[in-house]
């Protein structure tokens, strides 16, 4: 008797609470964006910034666009692909948490983009949602165009910074300045050397004196 209650409650929930179809077996419903014209004096390729999600890099290849992008706490990193529609671009994307492995480590889902030139001096933005799985809405995304940046997929990888700094240059600094130390040393001594040497002629001839 009690299930059938819950039972009862479940079902009037799905059909009075659409935001809960999720939750109920449907499928998930994506948001109906039209595309519009791209401003005057807007492209996709470039680097956006987004606080959330640090900077995605796009570039576009004919019909397609590629990005990338690695979270501002750089756990992890992003790519996604779709195909641009004037000012709106529909894409799925696939993100991987740096450091871990097995299913859980991996996240996909689809997306959409709307480019925004405003009406004041500000810089472009991208404003859209992403979603899990099949859904490409539930989690706002907007970023800011950075002006004069031009976009580096490879830049996000997660060995970018391997190889910048190795123990072998300064290893090979300290040697260098080892082996000119040795050789000032080495003249110092030789100097030292005909000193001495002065030194013991004079006392020479003071005895045959």
């Amino acid at each position: 008797m009690f299930a059938r209650k819950i039972s009862r409650v479940g079902l009037l929930v799905c059909l009075v609470v659409p935001s809960f179809a999720i939750g109920c077996g449907r499928e998930p419903e994506n948001p109906a964006i039209r595309a519009g014209e791209m401003p005057a004096g807007g492209e996709w390729t470039g680097v956006y910034y987004s606080p959330t999600y640090g900077s995605l890099h796009l570039i576009e290849e004919g019909d397609t666009i590629k990005g990338r992008w690695r979270t501002t706490g750089g756990e992890a990193w992003g790519e996604l692909t779709g195909k641009p529609d004037g000012n709106l671009l529909r894409y799925e994307w696939v993100e991987h948490k740096i450091g871990m492995v097995g299913p859980s480590s991996t996240s996909k889902g689809h997306g959409y983009f709307k480019y925004v030139k405003p009406d004041t001096a500000d810089p472009d933005k991208i404003e859209g949602e992403w979603g899990l799985n099949d859904a490409e809405s539930g989690s706002p995304w907007s970023a800011t165009k950075q002006n004069n940046v031009q976009p580096n997929l490879d830049s996000v990888m997660p060995d970018e910074v391997e190889g910048h700094f190795s123990g072998g240059d300064w290893e090979d600094a300290d040697s260098d300045k080892a082996t000119e130390s040795s050789g000032d040393g080495g003249d110092e001594d030789e100097d030292e050397g005909k000193d001495e040497g002065e030194n013991e002629d004079e006392d020479e001839d003071e005895d045959m004196e």
